[in-house]
């Protein structure tokens, strides 16, 4: 029997899980952000700073920009590889999606530890 010859990068089942486990992850800072809103906890916009100051939902909030910009890096990574065959470009828009993706994230962040 021949060997099969396997090419690429290996990503399959990690990415896959990777975006499967930052989908739970937003899906239950929403959850908690929802039930907040609809608990009347952030009626006023002094009640969501006070809310937002909070420690637990900062490091959910922290947790939620992180995932949300992994989860966005392994979906845009793929389609770049999928569509864009030219290796400069495709190394291109990587550079440009990365700088993009960590400058959304570090304003974020500096946002959330401001308030």
């Amino acid at each position: 029997m021949k060997a099969r010859i396997v090419v690429g990068a290996h990503y399959g089942l990690r990415d896959w899980l990777a975006q499967r486990v930052t989908a739970v992850v937003m899906l239950v800072y929403t959850l908690v952000i929802m039930a907040a809103i609809m608990g009347g906890a952030v009626s006023s916009h002094a009640a969501w700073r006070g809310f937002m100051a909070h420690g637990l939902i900062r490091i959910l909030t922290f947790l939620f920009i992180l995932s949300l910009s992994y989860h966005a890096w392994i979906g845009i990574r793929d389609i770049w590889m999928d569509y864009i065959k030219p290796t400069g470009i495709r190394i291109t828009m990587h550079v440009l999606t990365l700088l993009a993706l960590i400058g959304c994230a570090g304003w974020a962040i500096q946002i959330i530890w401001r308030l």
